[in-house]
């Protein structure tokens, strides 16, 4: 048997072991819809259908309009730094992008905008843009894919950083009303895996490998000054190997889940369980659970378990 898959499997087990003993868990195949005050800290739904799962999970969480008002500017953040095609799980799904694009303009958002860094692999983004479906999704639901070397910079302060005291920012992200964060699950060589805070880099638009000095800390500092109003992590392919980049199909299990909440730290904290890990394994998330950046006890929060 392959040992990831058997510890992943485990790993699974594990935490919802943890929910059952303390956290309140919901398993249902009929739509949920939150209140506020009701709504779940995550909701994880599991299904075929990637574009029917985001939304099950946002409507689990109180529904889109919790987090877009009418005329308001969104930016959804994907993982799309890799020339790679969707099945190799190195970037984000298209179709999960599509469906938020939907949403957000459902709730009366005025603009929808999509972009990522690309990989320092990546020479032009536009391919990047091009072969991870992403872009051409997001057009086609009504949003703009700009480059993000064509978007203006500004210095952003990280308050109470440890080791990152500011930082240079795509500027269109800190003036956006809504910011949410699309990572896709997956295996990375220096952090072990690459899920919502990790996914900041593709913000950055200074020089990224200060950042790696101290690398840990320095994803916990920015996640620390920078809260995104939700996170959806893209876990229907997963890469559980040769991550970041991946291109080996051999290296993907479909896991076919989407975990979705308000807080990144406790949606890292669940990606986690996807690879067979505990939230503290990993050095980054370890760390912004001390910061307070959110909860990353499984057994503290309270989570709605979907099928669709």
């Amino acid at each position: 048997m392959d040992t990831t898959t058997d510890r992943s499997r485990r790993g699974f087990l594990r935490a919802m072991r943890l929910l059952a003993g303390g956290a309140a868990v919901a398993s249902s195949n009929v739509p949920i819809f939150a209140t506020d005050a009701a709504a779940p800290d995550l909701a994880v739904v599991s299904g075929e259908d990637p574009k029917a799962m985001v939304k099950q999970a946002v409507a689990a969480l109180g529904g889109m309009k919790r987090f877009v008002s009418r005329g308001d500017v969104v930016v959804v953040k994907p993982n799309m730094a890799w020339v790679r095609r969707p099945e190799t799980a190195a970037n984000t799904n298209p179709d999960v992008i599509a469906a938020l694009i939907e949403m957000a303009f459902n709730a009366g958002a005025k603009t929808v905008k999509v972009f990522d860094r690309g990989a320092a692999q990546t020479t032009d983004y536009r391919d990047a843009y091009a072969a991870s479906g992403i872009a051409e999704a997001a057009r086609k639901a009504g949003a703009v894919a700009p480059l993000t070397y064509d978007l203006p910079s500004v210095k952003f302060p990280i308050k109470d950083g440890v080791f990152l005291k500011e930082s240079l920012v795509w500027k269109d992200a800190l003036e956006c009303d809504c910011f949410i964060n699309v990572p896709v699950a997956k295996h990375h060589g220096v952090t072990q895996l690459t899920l919502a805070m990790k996914n900041h880099l593709g913000l950055i638009a200074g020089n990224r490998q200060e950042w790696h000095r101290n690398l840990d800390q320095a994803l916990a500092d920015f996640a620390f000054a920078f809260r995104p109003k939700l996170t959806v992590l893209d876990a229907y392919r997963i890469m559980v190997r040769d991550g970041p980049h991946g291109g080996n199909l051999r290296d993907v299990q479909l896991a076919k889940q989407c975990i979705v909440g308000a807080n990144q730290a406790s949606v890292d904290a669940y990606g986690t369980t996807l690879f067979g890990k505990r939230p503290t394994d990993i050095g980054h998330i370890a760390i912004a659970g001390k910061m307070g950046v959110g909860e990353i006890d499984l057994a503290k929060l309270k989570i709605a378990q979907v099928t669709v």
